[in-house]
Order: structure tokens, then sequence, then C-alpha cells
């Protein structure tokens, strides 16, 4: 079935799902003799598990990853890299009660249109514990990025209204919701917190940046670089939308604002502002890739809702389990994951042209 596997040269297929025995990826594609450990692997899976904070849900997995194949003596061997993260504190008995019921918000109902089937138990596949395995290839396409001298982050710009003010890359590890503003993080957690009280959830704002990507990179027509991180970042499920540089305030302004000012810093050719946010006709220019992406609240809440069964009648269901109350904190991760799982196929796909 198609839609399991990201990338052309540095292709990755996820498998598994929430409540199963597992989730895990298999690379293929990845270049021989990188040093690779498990510790580079689990470091960012720690940042991705669930349970690590009071704004996050309290399933506790500890998400330890096993390297399969493709690792020898600490290096790749340029075969099929594979890896596994077992599932171990799955409550499915907490969906037994809404196993004939397709939730508000979930891919219940399309799921089970497509294939005839669901695995109603966390949402199976559809649900965000396959982010587990993304991560993981992740972070084998930061080694070779770093390589490269690239480096990429992401971090909560905003958690409904409240908005970092500030942007310091140095703080977003130091606070829970991982923004790069210390004071305006505690403002979004207790915003994420009242709401959570309310058996409520809450949406955000999600900036990632891209420094060290040297220009050239993406390819016209239809794989423009925009195109790529954009089906990346849109295929992760909480994810309702993404603008690069300007965005949509670009609809705001005249030519003679967005065409942006050209200067020379050391023999290369830059913008005064980036706007474009380091992208100009699909292909990279050698300054910061910046995007935002917008984070739709969970859809799994504590309050009562108006859900149709398989019968199509509609009654009112209450949701257990253990869900987060806002997802920013843990898709920041996942972002990066996949935007380096771009990069590092552009990377490759680059190396064959020249």
């Amino acid at each position: 079935m198609a839609g399991n596997t990201f990338g052309e040269i540095f292709r990755v297929t996820t498998f598994g799902e929430s409540h199963g025995n597992a989730v895990g990826c298999v690379i293929d594609g990845v270049p021989p003799n990188i040093i690779l450990s498990v510790k580079d692997i689990q470091q960012e899976l720690d940042r991705r598990r669930p349970g690590q904070s009071e704004v996050t849900t309290s399933r506790q997995e500890t998400d330890e990853v096993e390297i399969l194949s493709g690792v020898f003596e600490g290096r790749t061997t340029g075969t099929p890299l594979a890896m596994i993260i077992r599932n171990k504190d799955q409550h499915s008995a907490d969906y037994t009660q809404i196993k004939d019921v397709f939730r508000p918000g979930h891919a219940d109902y399309t799921y089970f249109k497509k294939f005839g089937i669901r695995d109603h138990r966390g949402g199976g596949r559809s649900s965000g514990r396959e982010t587990a395995a993304r991560v993981a290839a992740g972070a084998v396409a930061k080694k070779i990025l770093a390589m490269e001298g690239i480096r990429i982050l992401a971090y909560t710009l905003a958690v409904g209204d409240i908005r970092a003010e500030v942007i310091n890359y140095d703080v977003i590890e130091q606070n829970i919701v991982r923004a790069p503003d210390l004071r305006q993080a505690q403002a979004m957690i207790a915003r994420i917190n009242e709401v959570r009280d309310n058996g409520d959830s809450i949406g955000g704002l999600v900036e990632g940046v891209v420094l060290g990507c040297p220009a050239g990179w993406g390819d016209p027509v239809f794989d423009k670089m925009e195109a790529r991180l954009g089906h990346a970042i849109l295929s992760i499920g909480a994810v309702r939308g993404i603008e690069f540089g300007t965005g949509f305030a670009a609809a705001r302004m005249t030519g003679s604002e967005h065409n942006d000012t050209p200067v020379v810093e050391n023999a290369c050719l830059k913008t005064r502002n980036n706007l474009a946010g380091g992208i100009i006709g699909g292909i990279t220019t050698g300054e910061g890739i910046r995007f935002r992406i917008a984070v739709k609240p969970t859809s799994s809440i504590a309050r009562s809702q108006i859900a149709p069964a398989k019968d199509l009648s509609l009654q009112s269901i209450q949701i257990q389990g253990r869900h987060d109350p806002c997802l920013c904190p843990r898709i920041i991760p996942v972002v990066e994951a996949m935007t380096a799982l771009t990069l590092a196929d552009a990377f490759l796909i680059q190396k064959t042209i020249h």
C-alpha cells in the first residue's frame, strides 16, 4: 500500500500501530561509514517520548530503540538500516467502549471508509505514536547533515494567542513547551494547564529553522524545496498549514516590499531580510530556511462530544485515555525529523548532478 514510504534516495518506510507490539522504520540509501550508535537515536526519541512533563500525555513509554540491521562496529554499512521501538504502556481497554464509534476530529471514519476495517485502539496507524519511527529515522538524517555543517531546530512560537516575543535558540530546551522565550513560556504553560483542567485542548504555532544549508538544493519544477518540505511537514497528522518566509503576509505586501534588497557577504549573494525564507524559485539560497506551521488542538478531549457510530446513529461520548492537552512541545522533534529527512534526501539528490 502506497503512502508509508518517504524520499527518493534516502528512503524511509515506517511501520506499526499505537497499540500494536511496536513501531519502527527501515531506511534505504544510508551512506556507509557514518558513525552511528543507539545513543544518537535515543537522544532524539527522548525529546519526543510521552510522559515527559505536566503538559504532555501521562502515557509512560521509554521509547528504547533497537537497531536491527545496517550498522556494524559503530558504522553504517550502506545496507538497509532497520530500527524498532516496542510499545510497553498501552491501555487498549480505554477504547473498548468506542470501538464502533468514529471519534470527532480523528481519522476513524476516513480509515474505515478507505480500508473497510480499522484498529480502534488509539487510532492504530493514524496515531501520533507512529511519529516515533520518523524521529528515529530523522536522527540518522541529522547525523548526515551535521557532517555538512547543517543544523535544524524548531520551537513553539505560540500556544493559542500567547506568542513568543523574543527568539533565543539557547532556551528552547530549558522549558517544557520548548519556546524560545522563557517569560512567555510560563504563560503558555499556564494556558495549557487551564484548558486541560477544563477537559479541553489547544493548538499553536511552531517555527522551523535550518541553518547552514548551502545554495542550490531543491529541484524545479514539481520538486521545489517548499513543495518537498510542505509534503514532509503536512504528512504530520496534527499540522493544518505551513508558510515560508513572509508566508501569507505576502498577500498584503507590494512587490517593492517583497522583493528583498540583495547584499554581498563573504563573496556570497544574500538578501537584507531573507523575506523568502531561504528559498527562491524552489531552490535554496544559502540563507537560513524558515517556515511556520499551524498545529491543531488535540482531537481527543475529556469533554462530552457528539459522535457518529458505524450505523450512523449519533451519540454522546466521553473519550477516555491519556492525551496531550497541547501537541506543540512533542511535535518539535517530529518537525525537525521530517525537515532532516527532506534535506538529507535533497543532499543525496544534489550529489548525483555534481
